[in-house]
């Protein structure tokens, strides 16, 4: 289960010590701002001038994805000095007392070792780009950008070590502990290959006690290129591969549209709508809640995000319309997680990108699985609504005036669907495309953001959240080539296909095991580790490629509520302030709803392949 966590308090600090980091954070935070203007500027400019000219500008693709590589380093570097690096913590939560500050230093420790490896890693990386004198654009060498992977990885290992500080170590005994480490790495008597089970032991250790997922993810690959005399370097190159992927810069632009909502009044707006809407229907505020949810977990790419941005907005809601407590903590839990099948969410891009389908079908063929879930789950919530309760009667002049109050945000995804299904715009130009709309909604039209004061520290937190998400993907990817490269999912397919015969029979073993997968990882690390491994059984079995990518991130969705790990289960918990048992208890009843959905999903191929079929 993965949670941002920032459990660290901070110490009093000198009144310099606060002008620094003021300083600090008010400059990366302006640079991840830049950067993310940037990465829309020119992919707006191509289309202009390709539309006028009849030509591009130069090098404004390699610009953009290069500027990916920069907005994920400087997010990542801000989530470790928020202390927001995604982290699993199940242990943490019941932890307290001396127990809980070991934890904090064994984890950040191990971490700190890993982000150090990384930033000489990256180093040598950088240093044989050098020598290779390739030209970005304009005259800027490579090399010089990609310089961003190992100072943002040292700045990330000081920042988790004064983390450790912040626990009461001090310096002197964070300098003694690296002494102490780097002379037990030098003077061990066994090979490299032994040590792999006890390195990789103490790895499993400090992610369990709270370590970051690309501590525990680069980390592995890490030690298996160690133990087996890989050079390391190649963990780096493939980050970077990874990141300036052409498809790849769609990811922090869709995300960047649905903060801009999020962090306007759309929420305010869109529940009025579908207030005035459904308020006279029996089941109401229950579709009020999926839609809502559907629709911005499908911009922001984070249920999380969903739970703990709407949960104040809904749960009154609910609560007045005398939905009993209990069904209304478990519909708003489970809601969280829809919309992740709904174009354009960052997983369906992600999987995508990795699985080398075209975004398009797996927009497409998101689209009914989506709508399925999404059913399912406000029916679940219509039939939870007390028999006494009270409807309100319809106003024509209310559902007019809230849809006349909207229309702009409800045009959204209009528009970035169309600007991609046209043919009219790369995904990359049509994400562009889908923030400028959401700025000129967000601050021209309705004035809920303000230009100088709001926007910098939203695009601040997108980049945050998109730097974090991406430190995953691109380490998630080196360890998937090691496995690749060690002829993991020939092997695997070999042993599935000679073991399973029926393609029916896998279907099954494969729900289940993403099931507790689901659980257990993060969506994105998930998609990059597992998806070049279950490719390759889907052809075996004969399975289409957007079908199988559908029952993918469908289970990953479920994943979200598997009780005892699942993360919205978490989120929920914290968001509403209620003990842990009782969010697994309230979502026991629609999480089996959404299993039999996810069970048709998986069994009723047409559902996925239905609109590419016309499409195509």
């Amino acid at each position: 289960m993965i949670t941002l966590s920032r459990d660290i308090p901070d110490r009093i600090i000198s009144s310099s010590d606060v002008r620094w980091r003021h300083l600090v954070v008010k400059n990366e935070n302006f640079a991840i701002a830049l950067a993310l203007s940037a990465m829309v500027f020119l992919p707006l400019m191509e289309m202009l001038f390709r539309a006028t000219l009849h030509k591009g500008i130069a090098g404004a693709t390699l610009l953009t994805q290069h500027l990916t590589l920069i907005v994920g380093m400087l997010g990542a570097m801000a989530a470790a000095r928020e202390h927001r690096l995604f982290a699993v913590s199940t242990l943490s939560q019941v932890l307290s007392g001396r127990v809980s500050t070991f934890a904090q230093l064994a984890s950040s420790f191990f971490a700190a070792i890993i982000s150090a490896f990384l930033c000489g890693a990256s180093f040598q990386f950088v240093l044989a780009e050098k020598q290779g004198g390739v030209i970005l654009a304009y005259g800027i060498p490579v090399w010089a950008v990609q310089f961003i992977l190992p100072f943002g990885f040292a700045v990330i290992t000081l920042r988790l070590l004064e983390r450790m500080r912040h626990s009461g170590i001090g310096w002197r005994g964070i300098v003694l502990l690296c002494a102490a480490t780097t002379a037990l790495a030098l003077l061990v008597p066994f090979s490299p290959q032994n040590m792999i089970v006890p390195a990789m032991c103490g790895l499993i250790a400090a992610t369990l006690l709270g370590a970051p997922v690309f501590a525990a993810i680069g980390g592995a690959a890490l030690i298996l290129f160690w133990g087996n005399s890989l050079p390391i370097a190649s963990i780096p190159l493939d980050h970077y591969r990874l990141v300036v992927n052409p498809s790849l810069p769609a990811i922090p632009l869709f995300t960047l549209a649905g903060y801009l909502l999020a962090e306007g009044g759309a929420s305010r707006r869109l529940v009025r709508v579908l207030t005035s809407l459904t308020g006279h229907m029996r089941g109401g505020p229950a579709i009020v809640t999926a839609l809502l949810c559907a629709f911005f977990t499908s911009m922001t790419g984070a249920s999380g995000v969903t739970i703990l941005a709407l949960g104040g907005l809904l749960m009154p809601i609910l609560l007045t319309a005398r939905y009993p407590e209990k069904s209304a903590l478990g519909l708003l839990t489970a809601s969280g997680s829809l919309g992740l099948l709904f174009a354009p969410c960052l997983p369906l891009l992600l999987y995508a990108v990795i699985a080398h389908i075209p975004i398009r079908d797996m927009f497409l063929g998101g689209l009914l699985p989506g709508v399925l879930l999404t059913v399912a789950t406000a029916w679940w919530g219509f039939c939870q609504e007390r028999p006494d309760a009270v409807l309100k009667k319809f106003s024509y002049s209310e559902a007019r005036c809230a849809i006349n109050d909207a229309k702009w945000e409800l045009m959204l995804p209009a528009v970035a669907c169309g600007a991609l299904f046209t043919g009219y715009a790369t995904p990359v130009e049509a994400a562009a495309v889908t923030v400028l709309y959401a700025l000129i909604v967000e601050v021209l039209i309705y004035r809920d953001l303000h230009v100088t004061r709001d926007l910098p520290r939203v695009m601040a937190e997108c980049g945050l959240v998109v730097g974090g998400v991406l430190l995953v993907m691109g380490l998630a990817l080196g360890l998937t080539n090691y496995l690749v490269d060690a002829e993991l999912p020939v092997r695997a397919t070999e042993w599935v296909t000679g073991t399973i015969h029926s393609p029916w029979l896998f279907l099954l073993v494969l729900n289940v095991s993403l099931l507790v997968m689901g659980s257990l990882m993060e969506v994105f690390s998930a998609i990059i580790v597992l998806v070049p491994l279950l490719a390759p059984l889907g052809k075996a079995y004969g399975i289409d490629p957007v079908h199988l990518g559908i029952i993918f991130l469908a289970n990953l969705e479920l994943g979200y509520l598997t009780p005892p790990m699942g993360m919205n289960l978490f989120l929920a918990s914290y968001r509403f302030g209620k003990p842990f048992p009782e969010v697994c208890r309230s979502i026991v009843p629609i999480f089996f709803v959404l299993l039999t959905g996810v069970a048709l999903i998986t069994y009723m191929p047409w559902l996925t392949t239905a609109l590419l079929s016309r499409a195509h």
